[in-house]
């Protein structure tokens, strides 16, 4: 059992935070209202009339507090059903992070074992670079994660209107390091960046610039915004 995620899963995370979040609210303004089904031989999920082709990340036990990765999951390993998931073990097997490893996590040492599942599926996602997760109840007590491998999703653009809301919203998710969030998102975007002790700033695409400040204590101070000359 364990209480809390170690800092480099927990910094890992934070890189996506920003990027994930956003990311995540355009795959739900994607998805159709509907029941959902899925076929996991042709890798096929389908919900209110949409067809998209998934991975399974994992699922989680509600009864048991329990997170099982798909790579792990006896009737599906080797598959081509948990081909992403894969992708998450060979990245933690590389840099020997047992959150992305174990085959099986009990969380039922954390406070909110749920949250601490969606944390999991949140950084699988990242470390996939899949366009975001679907998580559905599969049946009692069991709650079943996918990860879209299909183009029809949408990508979320880097928008400058909303990017202080969104660069503050994903600091707050994990609140683990602040910084990271705010460069990590800029690297999801191939923006490059110049930083300094307290400062980050990133040159936009589109012209202009974003400057982000930071307090003593690493939060996010301010968020803003130069137009192009």
């Amino acid at each position: 059992m364990i209480t809390r995620f170690g800092d480099e899963f927990l910094s890992e995370a934070e890189l996506h935070a920003a990027w994930g979040a956003a990311q995540l609210q355009a795959l739900t303004d994607f998805l159709p209202e509907g029941p959902w089904t899925a076929d996991l031989e042709a890798c096929l999920y389908r919900q209110g009339g949409l067809t998209l082709r998934v991975s399974v990340l994992g699922t989680y036990d509600s009864d048991e507090q329990s997170w099982m990765w798909g790579w792990a999951n006896p009737g599906l390993r080797g598959t081509e059903a948990v081909a992403l998931a894969g992708a998450v073990e060979r990245f933690g097997q590389a840099r020997g992070m047992a959150e992305f490893t174990e085959e099986t996590l009990d969380l039922s040492g954390f406070r909110d074992p749920r949250t601490a599942a969606e944390t999991l599926a949140f950084a699988g996602m990242g470390v996939a670079g899949a366009p975001g997760y679907i998580g559905v109840e599969a049946g009692p007590g069991t709650r079943v994660y996918f990860l879209p491998d299909d183009p029809q999703v949408p990508r979320a653009a880097l928008d400058p209107v909303s990017l202080p809301r969104t660069l503050v919203t994903g600091a707050s998710l994990i609140g683990h390091a602040p910084r990271r969030v705010v460069t990590g998102y800029f690297a999801h975007h191939g923006v490059p960046v110049h930083e300094s002790a307290d400062r980050v700033t990133a040159e936009l695409p589109a012209g202009g610039a974003v400057v982000i400040d930071f307090d003593g204590l690493g939060r996010i101070a301010g968020v803003s915004l130069t137009a192009r000359p």
